[in-house]
């Protein structure tokens, strides 16, 4: 009995040291985690934002330059004759300063191409969005598509040619190559595994890391960070085709175009898992030392307790000659020793007036 008693006493002492120590380390990591965690995934939907904003704001710039060049050419003389022979050398200028530019063309309000740049035979444009967009009223017209006299993905901008009066006499267009504007987005990098890109109105590609991607501009509607967008969230986390786990964040270009940044959730929270480990190995860590601090504590504890039990025992048996240990001290368990000391010595006396007694 008594040694169940002991193991017991010597067990839930241990246990409570351990729960004593451990429980507010466990809870410090676990809010700490928690504290790594929100500030890690801000920082990381932070960087893909500001990369976003940064490639958004080169696109929009671009295409504002492209547009003011085209209101200030559309307003010469030569623009509003809408006679190729005195348009063409303007047109020529166009694509003479603006390397990006292939083409530079006029087209009438019925879609028939007028002045070109390149002096190729004319041809019908009235079939275009860009054409459409700016004989519906708009200030200007745009569509990515892929080029008639280029064969290659191209991005067309128009804007109308107005008389004195404000009638509409035609259409200025420019084509131009997709190198200007992509080279940014497709050479950024984030980190190992992050990319750009960026699509049209549609879902179909501007500007893709992958060069066959942008040349067959690969439509990606069904991409899990531009579904995301359509439901309000610039900020999405999802697995693609192959099982990884990306983190994205999708905005919009002033066009309606729409720019994805996105980076493999892996990568992109590894502070998350190196700062979960390093706390791991200090919990376990701190266990070990814990439960060698704990029992020893609790064996110097228990000791003492245990050699004052087996006192107590033997006065039971009658052996009332023992030394007990423990009475310079100044704790409890001094003060345990001291009670029995009293007691072997009451005990003693008691038996000595018997024994007189007797005599």
């Amino acid at each position: 009995m008594a040694t169940k008693a002991k193991f017991g006493i010597s067990q839930k002492l241990l246990l409570t040291l351990l729960v004593v120590a451990l429980v507010p380390l466990v809870s410090i990591w676990f809010i700490s985690y928690q504290s790594i965690t929100g500030l890690t995934e801000e920082k990381v939907n932070q960087e893909l934002a500001a990369i976003n904003n940064n490639l958004i704001t080169h696109v929009d710039d671009w295409v504002d330059m492209n547009q003011r060049m085209l209101l200030q050419n559309a307003s010469l003389n030569e623009m509003r004759s809408m006679q190729s022979r005195l348009q063409n050398s303007a047109l020529e200028t166009i694509t003479k300063y603006y390397d990006w530019a292939y083409l530079a063309f006029t087209i009438d309000p019925k879609g028939n191409n007028i002045g070109r740049s390149d002096g190729k035979k004319t041809k019908y444009y009235g079939d275009r969005t860009y054409f459409k967009q700016v004989v519906e009223g708009k200030q200007f017209g745009q569509q990515i598509l892929i080029g008639k006299t280029s064969g290659k993905p191209a991005m067309v901008l128009s804007t109308g040619i107005f008389d004195s009066g404000g009638k509409l006499k035609g259409v200025l267009a420019q084509a131009m190559t997709l190198t200007e504007l992509s080279g940014k987005i497709v050479s950024n990098r984030i980190g190992e595994t992050g990319f750009t890109f960026l699509v049209d109105e549609k879902g179909e590609v501007i500007a893709h890391p992958n060069a066959e991607t942008t040349r067959s501009r690969v439509d990606l509607s069904k991409h899990q960070a531009l579904k995301a967008l359509t439901q309000g969230q610039s900020t999405s986390v999802f697995e693609d085709f192959n099982g990884n786990k990306i983190v994205a964040v999708a905005q919009k270009t002033a066009q309606g175009w729409t720019m994805v940044s996105q980076q493999n959730y892996a990568e992109a929270y590894q502070l998350i898992k190196a700062e979960n480990q390093k706390a791991l190995y200090l919990l376990i860590a701190t266990l070990i030392i814990v439960c060698i601090i704990a029992v020893y504590v609790s064996r110097s504890l228990t000791a003492p307790i245990r050699d004052l039990t087996e006192v107590a025992d033997k006065y039971s048996q009658g052996q009332l000659d023992l030394k007990i240990t423990g009475l310079d001290r100044s704790d409890e368990i001094g003060q345990l020793s001291q009670a029995i000391e009293r007691l072997g010595t009451s005990i003693r006396m008691a038996i000595t007036r018997l024994q007189k007694k007797k005599s």
